[in-house]
């Protein structure tokens, strides 16, 4: 990025003015890309969890504390700097789900059951749509509910999680 910077620069400064704002759209496109990229590795670390979460009917603290940072960073990131604008709408998470799953679920195999199930033994044991519907109720709380008051509704989505009796308030 540093390179860019220093040719949008000589572009403004020697009159280039179209080059410089071809420029500066590499540069939204890789930011774009770079929100994206962090958006779905928390995605990612969130369908981890839930999966656990189902295969062994528990919920750990450790697993609960990184369910609600997933959440919480995912808003945090999916939010754009004019606060009014998101880089995935609501209606567009069905296809990131789809292509972090499989990285979910090799990166879940190696931690369920202690590692005992290969990813495609795995994803023979998951209920797909299950985890889907449960990423969904919790990403629809990063639109719908305020930064101050996110950490409380998690809790409440945890409660309803196996084995989140305990996170009820």
């Amino acid at each position: 990025m540093t390179q860019e910077l220093t040719d949008l620069k000589n572009s403004i400064l020697e009159g280039r003015y179209a080059d410089a704002l071809e420029i500066v759209e590499e540069l939204e496109a890789m930011s774009r890309k770079d929100y994206l990229r962090k958006i779905k590795s928390f995605l990612v670390r969130l369908m981890i969890h839930l999966i656990k979460n189902q295969i062994e009917g528990r919920l750990t603290n450790s697993w609960a504390a990184s369910i609600r940072d997933s959440v919480i960073q995912i808003q945090d990131f999916n939010l754009k700097d004019n606060q009014t604008s998101y880089y995935i709408k609501a209606d567009e998470w069905d296809l990131f789900m789809e292509k972090a799953f499989e990285s979910a679920i090799s990166q879940a195999s190696a931690e369920v059951a202690g590692g005992s199930y290969k990813p495609r033994q795995l994803l023979g044991m998951v209920d797909q749509d299950q985890v889907f519907n449960t990423v969904k109720r919790f990403i629809d709380l990063t639109y719908s509910v305020s930064e101050e008051d996110l950490g409380e509704a998690i809790d409440q989505e945890l409660s309803q999680l196996a084995g989140g009796e305990d996170w009820a308030f």
